[in-house]
């Protein structure tokens, strides 16, 4: 049986006993409730972590005095993501000690990733007050690490099972309300603890939100049927686990500090200009892939499947495209620009505009899920009944327009009504503009290597943006808080002029 094979009937087995299993090297899928339900809850356990490394810990960081320009340098913390096609061979090829001779190896990785976040977390917590920014930015990275990995797992297992776009549409609208839903309550809910007690309360009970999938999970059926040990794999695994997060921080901590080095010795201060550095730097990926088209255009079908498992997915990528993939790639460059900036920003923006903890923490809530959970049902839905190039252009004029917003809010009194018409119509044009997005990607990779090419195409995606919001700080204050938000929701509307080329682009057949 194939790996692939293996891994669908982990997936079965996991949803119980009246899903049909693969036989005969077949791949079976679980029923469609219990699909939804799934990813449902995978979103959930990703979703929660992201804001408490983004949008609230900048927050959190504005209201203890930190400079804007190193507020800008924190969401750099989120480029992490970017680079997650770096490790994610790993994660389809190698087995967790102890979860995976039980559970599989999709969930052994989900289970040492939620592990990672919640201990990451925990740290964060007992480091609030951000008297040492260095530490800070370590549990923030590890954070953004283990919540990166558990999205690799699951986005590779969600392609596998839905190779369609007419069967991905609704995993991924009920994928994005889990991830959603998670990221408001994060976002609200740790705000307005920390407008209650404190910060450090904040993310300990967003740690303790995060680890409840992780029970859940533990509680599944095994990967094959009858088999026996589950406290025996939980306890192997979980040791396992531990020495392999202990490992991670070592290398963390070793990698952060030549980092450290080498910006103080090139004088990077707060004071620095960076937004020349960062185009050039985000240029560069652009650059080398042109030089080496020519020589993978010239290969062979079939000639990546001879390739190192590491390099074979890329190779396999880019070949299919050929030159067709630069003009994909600055799309979806372009295409989440505007939601990667005003996360970086909007709560800074709030905070000094004068807007309180308690009413950030509401916008942050139920008016952000109720409009972002919109976005993603309609995004969804006209996916599934519209061309692809249609939906896409929409999803860049509702996400410039959730950009341009705030450039009332920043010029109208405080308000509660500003700030909660101006949240929803961001919220809203962000989910629609996701869901369309995930859609779009997941129907370019090949279903030989889905999770290592989505991770390459989904943090490719957010190279661009993440490295312009590390930059976004020094842009703020030479511009202010309209022009940047003018500029951020430009360049998504600018993803439209792609449109015509990227609809047309087929890759070859192997």
């Amino acid at each position: 049986m194939t790996t692939s094979a293996i891994e669908a009937n982990a997936a079965v087995a996991a949803l119980g006993p009246d899903t049909p299993a693969v036989t005969h090297g077949t791949r079976a899928k679980p029923s469609a409730r219990r699909l939804l339900g799934l990813y449902l809850l995978l979103g959930f356990s990703a979703g929660l972590p992201f804001y408490m490394f983004n949008a609230v810990l900048t927050l959190r960081l504005a209201r203890h005095g930190v400079d804007i320009v190193i507020i800008g340098f924190f969401a750099w913390i989120a480029l992490l993501p970017t680079f997650k096609f770096a490790w994610a061979p790993l994660i389809e090829r190698y087995d967790i000690p102890g979860f995976a001779r039980f559970w599989g190896r999709r969930r052994g990785w989900i289970m040492l990733s939620q592990l990672g976040i919640f201990l990451s977390m925990v740290a964060m917590a007992f480091t609030s007050s951000d008297k040492s920014l260095p530490l800070t930015a370590l549990f923030a990275i590890l954070l953004a690490f283990w919540t990166t990995t558990l999205e690799v797992a699951a986005d590779g297992w969600r392609i596998e099972l839905a190779p369609t776009q007419t069967e991905q549409a609704p995993i991924v609208a009920a994928n994005l309300w889990g991830y959603r839903s998670a990221m408001v309550a994060a976002g609200s809910g740790a705000i307005l603890v920390a407008a209650w007690a404190d910060w450090t309360w904040a993310y300990l009970v967003i740690a303790l939100a995060a680890f409840l999938p992780f029970p859940v999970l533990a509680a599944m059926r095994p990967e094959q049927e009858g088999a026996r040990g589950r406290t025996r794999a939980l306890l192997a695994g979980t040791l396992a686990s531990l020495f392999i997060l202990f490992t991670a921080t070592l290398v963390t901590v070793a990698l952060g500090w030549m980092l450290l080095s080498a910006a103080q010795g090139a004088g990077l201060s707060a004071k620095t200009n960076v937004t020349p550095v960062v185009l050039a730097i985000a240029l560069l990926p652009f650059v080398a892939l042109a030089f080496a088209l020519p020589r993978i255009n010239r290969l062979p079908a079939g000639a990546a499947a001879t390739m190192p498992g590491f390099v074979a997915p890329y190779v396999e990528l880019f070949w299919r495209y050929g030159y067709t993939v630069l003009a994909v790639l600055a799309f979806v460059s372009l295409y989440r620009m505007g939601d990667v900036l005003a996360l970086t920003l909007s709560h800074p923006l709030w905070n000094e505009a004068g807007y309180s903890l308690r009413q950030i923490g509401v916008a942050d809530g139920v008016v952000a899920l109720s409009a972002s959970m919109a976005g993603v049902a309609l995004g969804g839905f006209l996916s599934t009944r519209l061309p692809l190039g249609w939906t896409l252009g929409i999803g860049a004029v509702t996400a410039a327009a959730g950009n341009w917003i705030y450039v009332w809010l920043w010029h109208a009194a405080p308000s509660a009504f500003v700030l909660y018409t101006s949240v929803a119509v961001d919220q809203f044009g962000n989910g629609f503009a996701g869901a369309v997005f995930v859609v779009y990607l997941s129907m370019l990779v090949s279903p030989t290597y889905p999770g290592a090419q989505y991770a390459l195409l989904s943090g490719f995606a957010f190279l661009l943006p993440r490295l312009l919001a590390g930059a976004s700080g020094s842009m703020q204050t030479q511009i202010g808080y309209d022009g940047f938000f003018l500029l951020s929701g430009a360049l998504s509307f600018a993803a439209i002029f792609l449109l015509p080329v990227i609809v047309c682009v087929k890759g070859r057949v192997a």
